[in-house]
């Protein structure tokens, strides 16, 4: 799978697809990654790539004819590519989404504005989809292209250390994942939970799975309202309820 970035500023993803996960995932081939600097296809001496927006306002908008020079030649490049755009007015982001893109493997090509944002009619010759990763508004696309990039590649065969790595991860099913212990036994008077430590894998699962309920229900009730709890999880949270009023009752 191939991920393709437009940018004004490579070396933010050319250091990104050097580290971690994704860079070893990258050196091993299984994924692609490129940065294409915008500012190359500009024609001027001063390599310009924005201007005023027309009307009046504050800011600077990139212009519509390098970004079309830019994308064009990256989609002749990689015919088929799906064009993102990484903006605030974009369809949220989340691990469905992610999930979505790794099962389809489209090379994906990630267009990054910053100032004010891209002259419109680029988005709509080139856009396939807008993106966004919240209700909250950054200086550039580059993290947010950065971000999808890694949650989506994190999920393609081979790219994290054992297959079902990813099978149960947070939000995978619409829970949070279970809490997590290493070595040592005890820190600072606080013990691992005895299971963890019994080597009796059917116990050690049935405590996850319920970790995982507790967890979501303190830290996110409200994915209880995307999927409701199954049977199994509502006897789970009965039993929490119960001794939080026998806790409340002492």
């Amino acid at each position: 799978m191939k991920f393709i970035v437009l940018t004004l500023f490579p070396e933010l993803i050319s250091s990104f697809l050097n580290y971690g996960v994704i860079g070893r995932a990258f050196k091993n081939k299984i994924i692609f990654g490129q940065s294409i600097d915008i500012r190359e296809f500009a024609t001027d001496p001063h390599k310009t790539v924005d201007d005023k927006p027309y009307g009046g306002g504050c800011g600077m908008v990139m212009k519509p004819a390098i970004l079309d020079s830019a994308i064009a030649d990256t989609k002749m490049k990689y015919p088929g590519a799906k064009v993102l755009l990484m903006t605030p007015q974009g369809v949220p982001f989340n691990q469905e989404k992610a999930r979505t893109l790794a099962n389809k493997k489209e090379n994906l090509i990630f267009l990054c504005g910053r100032y004010e944002g891209i002259d419109e009619r680029v988005c709509q010759k080139h856009v396939d989809e807008e993106v966004s990763m919240g209700d909250f508004v950054m200086t550039g696309g580059e993290l947010a292209a950065m971000s999808i990039i890694d949650s989506v590649a994190r999920l393609l065969p081979g790219v994290l250390g054992g297959e079902q790595s990813a099978e149960f991860d947070s939000f995978s099913n619409d829970r949070l994942e279970h809490d997590q212990y290493t070595r040592p036994d005890e820190f600072e008077g606080n013990k691992v939970p005895e299971v963890l430590l019994s080597g009796n894998h059917k116990m050690i699962e049935e405590w996850r799975s319920r970790s995982s309920v507790i967890t979501t229900f303190i830290k996110r009730p409200d994915l209880f309202t995307t999927k409701g709890p199954s049977k199994e999880e509502k006897i789970i949270l009965k039993e929490l309820c119960q001794e939080l009023e026998e806790l409340i009752g002492r």
